[in-house]
């Protein structure tokens, strides 16, 4: 048969049988790409049919040249395949591999088979339901298949293809709990089940790590091996809702693929023999692996993409059956005539450009956000030494014998033998107090008691929440058979909790997440939109290993992001944990210590004295600012009230405490209640009608407490004062007229005021008594901290600078043609000004050199296809959550820089009102803040210091008091109902009109912050070349900009000689990424 062109009457057409499910062959795609098939005009379409399909048989069946078949449910496959081997088609996706789609496993093992790089896993198969394996064993945060150990968060897989109930099995650290993902089902396509902890046993899965991709799955597209197109959509692991644009459609963004992924696409295509295949992308740390195989998969709503199938198939089809004839596309697509305008998704957003104060356009490029945790209960410690053989017993059970080896208990297994040990040991009844020895029993047992409610409280047991210690102090060597071994008689047990982020905490980091959103990315209409915009915003959040800033840190993630449902699948999706960076005073103890004891003979001997001696011009000079100058006679005072408060609490514990000592020592565990672990998500209304204290503590911890407290302020044996209780008693005022103002405790308010005066002298003073003291500590606290900021900022910079180059670059270009030539000759030059600037840099450790920015997932929006106006403007957004510590410790270092002798004569990098209003502040409360947002010049000189201006705000953060009442405000007044401060708006750090250049801000802060060179060195992973440093600047770059798509592959030319012929013809489609060009 020959076949030439029909519209040219030579010959017959194509015949290109569509062998599938009426379902699939009337979706919206299929039928916009096959219209534009037979709009060429060479093809002509036959549709087999169901009935066809189904009931008649193969001989019957229309007779093709070219063959559309694949795989949906109720499709015969075997009689398809049979058809083939009869008529012998030229098949767009080969018959017989479309069964290893339907078995997970052998999906993996094709994938491994061509170096395809896919996520680590192990394989767990049953020949009956619930059979029990000897490989296979399962512990409370992980699982164990043939030795091969896979710590929670993981990843459960059925080994069925077409079973979507996918599942994600979360750390007991992270609140535990389970994920279920399956096939969107309305606006759903995943549910949390906090109650989940144990996998499933009926069947055969895969286990695999869980990735973490910062939320967000890329889908790719192939059609033939030369061509693939990527989209990027939020992951239904994150909160299980799905976006959708005002047409009810699922909303994705088309992103770009690196070259390695566009190999990955290419070799997929080819290990399946599926010209036309779907899979899944996870991007993570800088590699990406492919996650399943979906074979037969077109791209929805995208006209252009549409334009690029038909085109590719069109070529395909005329490759095979038609091969002499030319395959050039046609200068006009006939379609094009009568082709509909693209729908908008509504994502059409001018560039952040805020008219600056100096008379030109800026955008915003890089917003750095350093944030205190939410609201928390006071943090409690136990200390008792312990002889029981029990405990001493158990704390050889978890240090592996070892009889001088401490040991911490976290996991639920280890809390639940120390509780179950504790139950036993705490007596029935309270003897009455009579020696001295009685009287340390008395306590011993008043000590343990303690323990077990703590241990009782929240329901299942969260690491996240407590943690005991067990030292050994004393030992004794006992016979053994013929040897001698030590064995501990006496150990120190130390049990943390509380800290624990409130139901007030949760709402306050959501709703200052909005506030972010909506305000800080000046000129995105609504703020930052869902999906962190098109993918132009870079966003990474880091937090510290502590509980609560971990959980304000995904709060804060569902406010900004606009997410839903529970904390922990997002805390574990979006959230990194940096402890080095974030957690810790180990680095300035010692200066700590030296503060806090010149701070108490400040006090003690009287403030008065050297603050007379300081400068009314400037206060905050002086040693001890912010002190009341009566401090001493307030002391007195502080105790007073502290006992009174104390004696109230206990008689409101004592009912409760002896209806506990007629209950079983074995009674059973309450049920699990994850909003008592992880902190309450809501106000619990029934406790405080009840009568009871707000959230999960019980009256014997509230006294506990208040005990503790009275006991540490002062010892009256030795007439001292520890003026390091201040703080913890004004933690505990607060905590209690804010949460506990039902229980009506007298003198509380008074103590409030007392404790206030002297904590907002104490607290900042602790950090430095002085400035010098200040900046010395805060710089060593911070040090990690601030050498991060300044990468963040210089990446930023670099980005910045490449993009602008490349912009002006392809600008330079007036027509097609231009274009063409200035890609075909570009390439050398940009390479060039790269290594110069690489060169010029490398003292630096710029963007190139970072480890951050190469393992930080990327998704870039793809320019070709994006409904947006600057798709090249990007936006990179650093959050960093901590403690107090790290907040007074940086603004320390911001504000009294200029103190240090390498920079003497310069001015601080914030201003006198904001220093005078600093000093004012004294607190750095719950959710309070320091943002750093720089901006970029765009009409000034790339080379010019003053393209990039930061401006630096701070906020108090939640620190009105709970004794403001105001009954006009109505949300004040409501906010109090739900024992919710408000958070304090940001305030300047600099004064009106004033310039600040990264390069001055570089200048000050360098000194104080750790150089780059002592960052962990990135590693670049093996078979991922050409992603990662010096190469990697410019593929990222070049990305960005569709005339630059062929020059960033130009190391490839090699490997891709034998498709060069090939590539005029492939690059004319101007669509998707052509793989003949790489």
């Amino acid at each position: 048969m020959v076949k030439g062109r029909g519209n040219n009457g030579v010959g017959k057409k194509i015949t290109v049988g569509v062998c599938v499910m009426e379902k699939k062959v009337f979706s919206a795609p299929m039928g916009q790409i096959l219209d534009r098939l037979q709009a060429f005009g060479e093809f002509e379409i036959i549709h087999f049919g169901d009935k066809v399909i189904l009931e008649d048989p193969i001989e019957r069946w229309p007779i093709c040249d070219c063959l559309i078949a694949f795989h949906s449910s109720g499709y015969p496959l075997e009689k398809a395949e049979a058809y083939a081997a009869l008529r012998k088609p030229f098949l767009v996706n080969e018959l017989e591999p479309q069964h290893l789609l339907h078995d997970r496993r052998k999906v993996y093992e094709c994938l491994e088979m061509y170096g395809i790089p896919v996520p680590r896993y192990a394989l767990v198969n049953r020949d009956k339901p619930y059979q029990e394996l000897e490989y296979f064993v399962e512990e409370e945060d992980f699982v164990e298949v043939h030795g091969q150990r896979f710590w929670k968060p993981f990843v459960e897989k059925p080994v069925h293809g077409d079973d979507h109930r996918i599942m994600i099995y979360y750390p007991s650290a992270a609140g535990g709990g389970m994920k279920e993902l399956f096939r969107k089902v309305g606006n759903r396509s995943s549910e949390f089940h906090p109650e989940v902890r144990r996998v499933r046993r009926e069947g055969s899965y895969i286990y695999e790590e869980f990735m973490p991709t910062g939320g967000t799955d890329v889908k790719v597209y192939t059609v033939g091996p030369e061509y693939a197109h990527a989209e990027a959509r939020k992951s239904p692991v994150v909160d299980g809702v799905v976006m959708r644009n005002p047409d009810g459609k699922e909303v994705r963004y088309p992103v770009l693929l690196t070259p390695n992924e566009k190999q990955m696409a290419r070799e997929v295509c080819i290990a399946f023999r599926q010209g036309v295949c779907g899979f899944d992308l996870l991007r993570c740390e800088g590699r990406s692996y492919v996650c399943d195989v979906n074979g037969w998969s077109f791209v929805k709503n995208s006209y252009k993409y549409y334009d690029d199938a038909a085109c590719v198939l069109r070529k395909m089809f005329l490759d095979a059956k038609a091969p002499h004839l030319s395959t050039t596309i046609p200068p006009i697509l006939p379609w094009k005539v009568n082709e509909p305008a693209q729908p908008s998704e509504g994502l059409t957003r001018q560039g952040s450009g805020i008219i600056g104060s100096f008379g030109q356009a800026e955008e915003l490029r890089c917003v750095i956000a350093i944030i205190r945790h939410g609201d928390r209960t006071p943090k409690q410690k136990v200390k008792l030494k312990v002889t029981e053989e029990k405990l001493l017993n158990l704390m050889l059970k978890y240090n592996g014998g070892r009889p001088r080896a401490e040991t911490k208990l976290k996991s639920a297994v280890q809390l639940q033998d120390l509780l179950d040990a504790t139950r036993i040991l705490v007596p029935r009844t309270r003897p009455s107090p009579g020696s001295d020895s009685e009287a340390e029993d008395i306590e011993h047992a008043e000590k343990l008691r303690q323990v077990k409610a703590v241990l009782e409280e929240g329901g299942h047991f969260s690491g996240i929440y407590r943690k005991v210690q067990l030292k050994p102090l004393k030992w004794v060597k006992v016979a053994k058979a013929d040897t001698e071994e030590e064995r501990p008689i006496e150990a120190l047990m130390v049990l943390k909790y509380g800290g624990v982020l409130t139901h007030a905490g949760r709402k306050q980091a959501e709703e200052l997440g909005r506030y972010f959103r909506n305000n800080m990315y000046p000129g995105e209409g609504t703020g930052l939109l869902r999906l962190h915009s098109t993918y132009r915003h870079d966003l990474k959040i880091y937090s510290s290993d502590e509980g609560r800033v971990q959980m304000s840190a995904a709060a804060f993630a569902k406010g900004l992001l606009d997410l839903e449902g529970q904390l922990t699948p997002i805390l574990v999706s979006l959230v990194s944990k940096d402890s080095s960076m974030l957690d810790g005073l180990d680095n300035a103890s010692i200066e700590m210590e030296e503060a806090k004891a010149r701070l108490n003979d400040l006090i003690t001997s009287g403030v008065k004295a050297v603050q007379a001696n300081g400068s009314s011009k400037r206060p905050w000079m002086v040693d001890g600012a912010g002190l009341p100058l009566n401090a001493a006679e307030l002391l007195p005072t502080l105790v007073k009230l502290t006992r009174k408060v104390t004696e109230q609490v206990r008689l409101l514990a004592k009912d409760e405490d002896e209806k506990l000592a007629e209950t079983t020592s074995y009674d059973v565990i309450p049920p699990y209640d994850q909003a008592r672990a992880l902190g309450k998500t809501n106000i619990d209304v029934d406790r405080i009608a009840a009568g009871l204290p707000c959230g999960s503590e019980g009256f014997l911890l509230m006294y506990a407490r208040w005990r503790k407290l009275e006991r540490d302020l002062y010892n009256e044996r030795k007439d001292r004062y520890d003026i390091t209780q201040i703080p913890d008693v004004y933690d505990s005022c607060k905590y209690d007229l804010l949460h506990n103002a039902h229980l009506n405790i007298d003198g509380l308010d008074e103590l409030f005021k007392v404790a206030q005066l002297l904590a907002d002298g104490v607290i900042p003073n602790e950090y430095g008594i002085n400035p010098k003291q200040k900046l010395k500590i805060g710089s060593k606290i911070a040090r990690r901290l601030l050498g991060k900021i300044l990468i963040d900022l210089r990446n930023t910079r670099e980005e910045a600078i490449n993009i602008a180059e490349l912009k002006s670059q392809c600008q330079s270009s007036t027509s097609i043609k231009n274009v063409k030539e200035h890609t075909d000759h570009q390439p050398k030059f940009v390479i060039k000004n790269e290594e110069s600037r690489r060169t010029s840099f490398t003292s630096e450790k710029s963007m190139d050199q970072d480890e951050d920015d190469d393992k930080e997932i990327k998704y870039r929006l793809d320019p070709k296809y994006a409904n947006v106006r600057t798709p090249e403007r990007h936006v990179r957004t650093r959050l960093y959550f901590t403690s107090e510590s790290h907040i007074h410790s940086l603004m320390n270092v911001l504000r009294y820089c200029n103190l240090d002798e390498s920079l003497q004569g310069e001015d601080s990098l914030v201003c006198n009102q904001a220093l005078e209003r600093l000093l004012k502040t004294k607190e750095l409360d719950y959710m309070s803040y320091i943002v750093l947002r720089m901006f970029e010049n765009t009409e000034v000189n790339l080379e010019d210091s003053k393209r990039y201006r930061l401006e630096m705000t701070f906020s108090r953060g939640a620190d009105l008091s709970p004794l403001e009442k105001n009954d006009d405000d109505v949300e004040a007044a409501l906010l109090h109902q739900e024992h919710t401060l408000p958070i304090m708006g940001p305030e300047r750090l600099q004064e009106v009109g004033s310039y600040l250049t990264l390069d001055r801000m570089e200048q000050m802060v360098r000194p104080f912050a750790m150089p780059a060179e002592d960052f962990p060195p990135p590693t670049t992973p093996q078979g991922f070349s050409g992603y990662f440093k010096s190469a990697g600047v410019l593929e990222r770059l070049v990305n960005l900009w569709p005339f630059h798509k062929h020059a960033a592959n130009g190391n490839h030319e090699k490997s891709t000689s034998k498709t060069s012929s090939k590539t005029k013809d492939k690059s004319s489609l101007g669509g998707g990424d052509s793989f003949g060009t790489i």
